[in-house]
């Protein structure tokens, strides 16, 4: 699974704890991490919690990464901007009870978490089992498991929704205000992960003729 971090301005100066304890859980069980930033609060990109939203739903939507790991001060504005993009779902995770939960329930392809609100002593180890949570499992067997069968038919029926409710991300990225767009792949790493690994023809054309 290639699984892509996303921190946003206010929290950009966490990004190495919170990427060295993602790597820690994430690589052993044989995933990919590609870190798109911020990398410092100094980084001449920045992103806004908006910004977070945008990038997820360009990352996913092109299959570039399976599953993007974001936040923010209290998780809630990425979370937002994330659920607003077409075939992402995100999760609100602030303990592995969530993690579990938002995995097996739900089977989202994004989470958000708070990286200033309750994030105290030793956060990192809740990070770190957050993570093992939902990379560790299969997602979407189900809680408790004699439900699986209800809980999947609910995830079938909100994708139904959400595409309904939905344009296309191609149409999303001309919608939307552009320089917008242009600050939110604007980071330093940007182009070196996203164009090897997109899938998407019309979605890579359109960011590349910016």
């Amino acid at each position: 699974m290639k699984i892509a971090l996303i921190i946003e301005n206010s929290q950009a100066a966490k990004n190495a704890l919170v990427h060295e304890a993602l790597v820690a859980v994430a690589e052993p069980l044989g995933h990919e991490v590609f870190n798109y930033g911020m990398y410092s609060a100094e980084d001449s990109a920045s992103l806004t919690y908006v910004m977070n939203g945008l990038l997820a739903g360009i990352l996913l939507n092109s299959k570039a990464a399976d599953f993007v790991v974001t936040g923010c001060g209290t998780g809630m504005g990425s979370m937002l901007a994330c659920n607003a993009m077409p075939g992402v779902f995100c999760g609100l995770v602030i303990d592995p009870t969530d993690a579990f939960l938002f995995s097996q329930i739900n089977d989202g392809n994004a989470i958000s978490m708070p990286y200033s609100k309750g994030f105290g002593w030793a956060a990192e180890l809740n990070l770190q089992d957050c993570y093992r949570k939902i990379f560790e499992n299969e997602g979407g067997a189900g809680y408790p498991k004699e439900r699986a069968h209800f809980m999947a038919a609910n995830r079938s029926k909100l994708k139904d929704m959400k595409a309904a409710s939905c344009r296309d991300m191609v149409s999303v990225l001309k919608g939307v205000d552009q320089d917008l767009l242009k600050a939110a792949i604007a980071g330093e790493h940007f182009a070196d992960f996203f164009y090897p690994n997109c899938q998407d023809d019309d979605i890579a054309a359109y960011l590349r003729g910016l």
